[in-house]
């Protein structure tokens, strides 16, 4: 008898329309012409091929604050008031005194060698040295002054002579129990120097070795003289703080110029250009005038500094009044609509400059396709024609998951509608859903009566 009352209710609910019905893409009713195109890679590119357009940001998006801005001065430097072109005036030939003649001293950055006539025994054995004939080890003075060697430690030699440094080790040696047959000498000469500068063949720093070095000596090793007129040329020799210049032609003329002996600490430089004085003058001024060019570029990077920060603030402040507009909606914008069996239905807005994919707004916007609910053999794009109103309905079957690539092709147009239809099973549990209430009452009411 419950048989009956059921089955007779749902008849009832049939006969009278209740029954549950479920968007479909299909021709409609009013004669709407409705076609339906498979997706293939083919048919994505005839759709893609219809023109848009996408919309641009507003010009101020593409603006810096820096556009158009540049460095500005502060007005024209002074000329100088020397022109390398004028003539130098005569040299006056000042020699440095005669140094004290010393023997050399050891200093930071030589390097000592030591030698021994014997094999295992002595310091090439401590240096694991194994030679027939004399054994040789290098040692470069270190920043204090010392050396190390093997089974000795450090041995302060700095300052020393190498009489004095060859009696010191000695001494170690004998102190440490070991052989004290050595030799000593100085294989590189790296802590007492000259520099040589200004018009010579190449600018150099030469060593002052065991013998003395002398001024010609010293531009030789530096290529030689090169000015072009020597009744102008001048040497001049910085020496502790005091300033010594010899006339181009005195040195050439006069032999004892040339022998002048140069000390550790030297500076030899060969002018061509200015006299002493005037030099002087001409350096200090180039130095007055560097010194202006850095207090009008700073200036002006300070000014280009706060107009910079200007500008920023107000790009900033129309950037920020164009996305509330847009928030608001007084912005136009181009929209696709989801609907169907997908996340989140609602509209997705298509991206200024670029164009937007059928993925991009089912798994952006759209929240991907429930697959329990979702008959993912039928996603559509729906795209009327702004002529005829005919709508293309562009279906992807994506039974073969390999087919989403083409969603990921496939460019979205302002007011496409995505559809995805409902599971067939969906669709009868829905049914079912609405109709339980119903068959209950009438249920109840025919077994009342």
């Amino acid at each position: 008898m419950k048989h009956i009352v059921l089955i007779g209710a749902l008849s009832a609910l049939s006969s009278c329309g209740s029954v549950y019905k479920s968007p479909i893409v299909r021709a409609s009713e009013d004669g709407t012409s409705v076609q339906i195109v498979a997706m293939t890679a083919q048919t994505v590119q005839a759709a893609n091929n219809s023109t848009h357009q996408p919309r641009s940001l507003p010009a101020i998006f593409d603006m810096t604050a820096g556009s158009g801005s540049g460095l500005r001065g502060a007005g024209a430097l002074p000329d100088a008031v020397l022109s390398p072109s004028v003539p130098p005036k005569g040299v006056v030939t000042r020699t440095p005194p005669s140094p004290t003649v010393q023997p050399y001293d050891i200093g930071i950055g030589d390097v000592v060698l030591l030698a021994t006539p014997q094999v295992n025994a002595g310091v090439d054995n401590l240096a694991g040295l194994q030679s027939a004939q004399d054994a040789r080890q290098q040692y470069t003075v270190q920043d204090d002054g010392s050396i190390n060697i093997p089974r000795i430690g450090r041995v302060l030699v700095a300052g020393l002579t190498l009489e004095d440094a060859e009696a010191t080790l000695f001494q170690q040696l004998v102190e440490n129990q070991i052989d004290p047959t050595f030799s000593i000498e100085i294989a590189e000469f790296n802590s007492h120097k000259v520099a040589i500068g200004g018009a010579v063949g190449r600018p150099t720093v030469a060593p002052i070795t065991l013998a003395p070095l002398y001024l010609d000596e010293a531009i030789a090793d530096a290529g030689g003289i090169a000015v072009a007129n020597q009744d102008y040329g001048a040497l001049r020799i910085y020496r502790d703080g005091a300033l010594y210049e010899i006339a181009l032609n005195d040195y050439l003329s006069d032999p004892s110029m040339r022998r002048i002996r140069l000390v550790d600490g030297d500076s030899v430089f060969v002018d061509t250009s200015y006299d002493l004085a005037d030099a002087q003058a001409y350096f200090a001024q180039q130095i007055t005038l560097t010194q202006l060019r850095q207090q009008s570029r700073q200036a002006a990077l300070n000014e280009l500094n706060v107009e910079i920060g200007l500008r920023r603030n107000d790009l900033n402040e129309a950037r920020d009044n164009f996305q509330s507009r847009g928030a608001l909606g007084a912005e136009k914008r181009d929209y696709v609509y989801l609907t169907g069996e997908v996340g989140k239905q609602g509209r997705f807005p298509l991206p200024y400059e670029q164009h937007a994919n059928l993925a991009d707004a089912l798994f952006d916007e759209g929240g991907g396709i429930p697959l329990k609910t979702g008959d993912v053999s039928q996603i559509y794009v729906l795209r009327a024609s702004d002529a005829t109103g005919a709508v293309t309905a562009w279906n992807l079957d994506a039974t073969n998951a390999a087919n989403f690539t083409l969603a990921a092709a496939f460019e979205l147009r302002p007011n496409d509608i995505i559809f995805v239809a409902e599971q067939p099973v969906t669709r009868w549990n829905r049914v079912i859903q609405q109709m339980t209430p119903s068959l209950i009452t009438t249920g109840v009411a025919a077994a009342t009566n």
